[in-house]
């Protein structure tokens, strides 16, 4: 049998019980969990450049462990100058073991190489549960080589959880080692 990754052994023995007597819950089913987190990177200038969604495909492939998809305009922007189904941008949806060790490698691993690092927000809940997170540059993961990027690029990080408010959600991430600013 395969090994658990140490982040999810640390949610099923030390988290989901500590939630489960926090928040008193009558079933085990309603302890929160960590759903799905979706790693997206948005790149404008791919409408004039192809090799540019190449390179960020390739650099979340990486960190990710997984195929990230290129995402299309929804809608025409004139401003923006992009019009209906060009390309803009990618994204990656991890679950289950990869999901973990994704999160174990920020947690521990990218988001200390910061500088100035002193925690991430804690406010940035959307109320339904889930957290967003702004990476500045790709550079953290120790997936990606500094000679072999063409440009440093940001990422969003959104880790959707099960839960029903935001003070269950922080309470999830903060159990699981997500390093919050005190």
């Amino acid at each position: 049998m395969p090994k658990m990754p140490n982040l999810k052994a640390k949610y099923t023995e030390e988290a989901a019980p500590a939630l489960m007597k926090k928040f008193e819950y009558k079933s085990v089913m309603q302890i929160p969990k960590i759903d799905k987190v979706v790693v997206n990177v948005g790149c404008g200038e791919a409408r004039d450049n192809a090799k540019v969604l190449e390179a960020v495909v390739r650099d979340l492939t990486a960190i990710t462990g997984q195929k990230a998809i290129i995402t299309i305009a929804k809608k025409s922007v004139a401003n923006f100058k992009v019009r209906e189904g060009m390309p803009v941008g990618a994204k990656v949806t991890l679950r289950s073991d990869k999901m973990w060790e994704f999160l174990d490698r920020l947690f521990n691993v990218a988001l200390p190489r910061v500088r100035d690092f002193h925690g991430i927000n804690p406010n940035s809940f959307d109320g339904r549960g889930n957290y967003a997170l702004g990476i500045k540059e790709q550079l953290i993961f120790p997936e990606i080589e500094y000679d072999k990027i063409d440009k440093i690029r940001g990422m969003d990080i959104i880790i959707c959880t099960t839960a029903e408010t935001d003070e269950e959600a922080r309470e999830l991430l903060t159990l699981v080692g997500a390093p919050f600013e005190r």
